[in-house]
């Protein structure tokens, strides 16, 4: 396992995207489930209010650094991570490589058919790739049994949950212990972006870490959750100097 910076009281492993990637491709070959989250610094900063969060990222086995705001916060920090590592990026990359090894998949979250359209879409580039499961992320807490059955029946190498977080974070945390997949991932909006339903930001704004403000540009109903950032780096800035004044 690699080395981790911890942000708040959340972990952030410093890890590059391939070299994620060879961490969750290790599990594969092996049992599990094995948990791995993408926090930013909107995840983060609400984590410092939902101790419920906190203990679900603190559990994981792999959180990578998906965000500018973290990957500044680490190096303040003084334990700089290698790059950022986008959700959406190593789940593509995942998927190519699930393809290619005969990994099942089976994806789970977002509005109904957003689910079965990121399947279609991705088998079209990745035809070789085995979906043996998709389901919809608007379910009532009833119907969570089957939801879990399903998946157990499916016995898929890799789950991937859309549910948004914190939900998927605390409800992959929750259902650990009965997951058959190897491992388990949280997306967030990610399938939502490969069915087609959302555009990522220009590749000018990814490049320079600006893709939160193209996302509240294009959505300005996300204005309260854009907040988050600054308040975060003003946490960060706050821990800084509390750990300057217990070394003197």
């Amino acid at each position: 396992m690699a080395d981790r910076v911890w942000v708040l009281g959340v972990p952030v492993d410093r890890v590059s995207t391939a070299e994620a990637l060879g961490i969750i491709e290790s599990w594969l070959n092996g049992t599990g489930p094995h948990l791995v989250f993408t926090p930013n610094a909107e995840i983060i900063a609400r984590a410092q209010d939902n101790r419920d969060l906190k203990q679900a990222l603190a559990q994981a086995d792999l959180t990578v650094p998906d965000g500018i705001g973290v990957v500044l916060a680490a190096r303040l920090l003084g334990a700089p991570v290698p790059e950022r590592v986008p959700g959406i990026e190593l789940l593509e990359e995942l998927m190519a490589r699930a393809a290619q090894r005969g990994d099942k998949v089976f994806f789970f979250g977002g509005r109904p058919g957003i689910a079965e359209e990121a399947a279609r879409r991705l088998k079209a580039r990745w035809p070789s790739l085995r979906v043996v499961g998709t389901q919809h992320g608007y379910f009532q807490k009833e119907e969570e049994g089957a939801i879990l059955e399903a998946i157990d029946r499916a016995a898929p190498d890799i789950l991937v949950v859309a549910l948004g977080a914190p939900k998927q974070e605390l409800w992959l945390t929750a259902h650990r212990g009965r997951l058959a997949a190897k491992v388990a991932l949280g997306v967030g909006g990610s399938l939502d972006v490969m069915a087609g339903q959302v555009k990522r930001a220009p590749s000018a704004f990814r490049r320079l870490g600006l893709e939160w403000f193209y996302r509240l540009l294009s959505q300005p109903s996300r204005w309260r959750r854009g907040l988050q950032l600054p308040r975060f780096l003003l946490l960060v800035l706050g821990e800084i100097l509390a750990r300057r004044g217990t070394k003197r």
